[in-house]
């Protein structure tokens, strides 16, 4: 079997950096720890170059278990450009004392890695080195304040779940290579399901929902999201950041896979279980959120809320390929935005946090007279977030609205009018925290210093989301064009 280099560079690149990054830490002088940003920062760069290259091209290698294709750049792109995000925001959140700044790279560098093989994994075995590859890392970042009870219960609980929900999702991919007859490739199992016969067809649903659950746990759906308060809480801000948004995606991606190419077939069992998880995970997420008073928290019930607006999707699939294929962009657009604003969102928590270590809902009082600049970036992406215009959120919401009112029948206004109904709550706690920095007395007038990154982070930030309101159609056309439906 002959191996495309090319098809895996950026993978290449990114894991030399990982292993370069390992080893110029154990060089560096304690002063000089904070090195290994700027080189995993250059690593990133260089794999989004390679990515690049990949442009409008279609490769396949290890016997079709990894693809190059446009959903693949699209989501490869979006992780990388995370990448940059996160690794800017850590720069001053990480360098103070009890951080082991090396480490932290490393495992947030092989995180990432993880997320730029999940798009291009069209294999069983491939997704589940993937999504480990992402989650493992994940378990020791939540945990690095461990100083902290906050920060040692969260990643206790994250890695506890996590692996729970690992032995899930392995146990129903292994029955399904049993029951397929040993096939592992998405297209494969797809066509072999497809031909079960009667006495076979409960055993393959019931393995099929213990991959959703496997799933769900990732991307923090309803009932197994009560990981993500306390991890997010406990865990450093950039980590949070990370979790919350490539984290996330990363399992959105091999969900989209899965669901939409191995087990199409069976969508008549799944669609009403994704309903459910929609609805429940969308509305938890916002009525909880409304009692929330520390900021981290409250983005993590916003999270979960998101995740159920990106679910809905899933709910939509029926036998028309025009209605699948507006469903699949909707949700792939949905993740790209939600994206930016979250990123956003964490880089004025991680400005804030120095001033206010504690990042409860009050610090943010008085924000806009000390820091007007993070005021106003904090203020787009709430608004962004709870759906309104003028922020490309507005668009995203309209996007899946449209397509859950194009499947018809009951189910698809439904769903739509739950998802409104939604919108509209979160209103509430989103716009809370703009009325905390505009309008709320301020006791502390030391004007806040942006450091240069974060402060181009948050600017960056806001011009996307300005950009994609604006033309709303550059990030629906990416995501047409990047269907895995046919």
């Amino acid at each position: 079997m002959t191996v495309d280099y090319h098809a895996i560079l950026p993978e290449l690149i990114l894991a030399g950096t990982i292993m370069l990054v390992l080893v110029v830490d154990l060089f560096l002088p304690a002063r000089l720890k904070w090195g290994s940003m700027p080189i995993g920062l250059i690593g990133v760069l260089g794999s989004l170059v390679a990515v690049l290259t990949l442009l409008g091209d279609e490769r396949a290698t290890f016997g079709g278990a990894f693809v190059v294709d446009n959903f693949a750049v699209l989501f490869k792109v979006f992780f990388l450009v995370a990448a940059v995000i996160v690794l800017a925001v850590s720069r001053h959140y990480i360098d103070q004392p009890g951080y082991y700044q090396g480490e932290y790279y490393f495992l947030l560098l092989t995180s990432f890695l993880g997320c730029l093989l999940m798009p291009s994994s069209r294999d069983l075995l491939m997704l589940f080195i993937a999504l480990e590859l992402v989650s493992a890392p994940g378990f020791l970042m939540a945990a690095f304040r461990k100083w902290t009870v906050t920060g040692v219960e969260g990643g206790l609980k994250f890695f506890l779940i996590g692996v729970l929900s690992t032995a899930v999702m392995l146990f129903g991919m292994s029955l399904i290579y049993g029951l397929t007859g040993g096939k592992t490739r998405l297209d494969e199992v797809a066509g072999a399901l497809g031909k079960l016969d009667a006495s076979q067809e409960a055993m393959a649903l019931a393995s099929i929902l213990f991959v959703v659950v496997g799933f769900a746990f990732k991307v923090s759906a309803f009932p197994f999201q009560f990981w993500a308060p306390d991890t997010y809480e406990g865990a450093p801000v950039p980590v949070a950041a990370f979790l919350a948004v490539a984290s996330k995606a990363a399992g959105f991606a091999g969900l989209l896979q899965l669901m939409f190419v191995a087990f199409i077939g069976q969508h008549e069992f799944w669609v009403p279980i994704f309903a459910f998880l929609a609805i429940a995970t969308m509305t938890i997420g916002n009525l909880v959120a409304l009692q929330q008073r520390q900021f981290v928290r409250l983005l993590a019930y916003s999270g979960i809320a998101q995740a159920g607006y990106i679910l809905l999707p899933f709910a939509l699939v029926t036998t028309d390929q025009a209605v699948n294929q507006q469903a699949f962009a909707s949700a792939t657009a949905y993740i790209l935005i939600y994206g930016i604003m979250n990123l956003g969102a964490f880089a004025v928590a991680v400005a804030l946090s120095k001033r206010s270590p504690r990042l409860l809902i009050s610090d943010f009082a008085g924000v806009a007279r000390v820091a007007p600049f993070l005021a106003v970036g904090m203020t787009l992406f709430m608004v962004s977030l709870a759906g309104v215009p003028p922020a490309a959120g507005f668009w995203a919401k309209i996007l899946i609205f449209g397509a859950a009112i194009s499947r018809g029948e009951v189910l698809g206004p439904l769903l739509a009018a739950i998802m409104v109904v939604n919108s509209v709550v979160s209103v509430f706690y989103y716009l809370a925290i703009a009325r905390q920095m505009i309008f709320q007395p301020l006791e502390d007038t030391t004007p806040v210093r942006t450091p240069v990154l974060l402060a181009g982070v948050v600017g960056l930030s806001m011009a996307a989301l300005l950009f994609f309101f604006l033309l709303p159609g550059t990030f629906s056309r990416l995501a047409d064009i990047s269907t895995l439906v046919a």
